[in-house]
């Protein structure tokens, strides 16, 4: 692990837990930045990319042990045995990203994800109102010329 730092994470149910997060190799961290944040939009991303991304991304998440063997999260059935639910795993992904980037770094992660979550109801909304509309638009009566 390259320069490795304590951080823990509470989960839905509040309950802490300890990792271990740790800088990139620069060319996994290349990859990490090219793809982690645009498969992971909403309408253009792509699930599975975002999801492989995030499976490299955690196998330099580790849990400590008592005994100092750290336990790297390398496999989906780890990181499901340590990662007690979907925010824990949201937010090793938020930590790995903002101790891995200037750009992501000070909070600004939480900050486009909030703005995400306050613009994409508000663009749904508007989709379904401009589709609602055009359904209930009276068609035009057919020609009879």
């Amino acid at each position: 692990m390259i320069e490795p730092k304590e951080v823990t994470v509470a989960g839905i149910d509040g309950s802490e837990k300890t990792f271990i997060i740790s800088k990139l190799p620069a060319t996994v961290g290349r990859e990490v930045v090219a793809q982690y944040p645009v498969s992971a939009m909403p309408k253009v991303g792509d699930y599975q990319v975002n999801e492989q991304i995030m499976l490299k991304m955690m196998g330099y998440v580790a849990v400590p042990t008592e005994t100092g063997n750290n336990i790297p999260l390398s496999t989906k059935a780890l990181i499901d045995n340590h990662c007690a639910d979907w925010q824990v795993l949201a937010k090793l992904e938020m930590a790995m990203l903002e101790y891995n980037t200037s750009f992501f770094g000070d909070g600004k992660v939480s900050k486009l994800l909030s703005g995400f979550a306050e613009t994409v109801p508000q663009l749904i909304t508007k989709i379904l109102t401009d589709s609602l509309a055009q359904l209930s638009a009276k068609e035009k009566p057919a020609s009879t010329s």
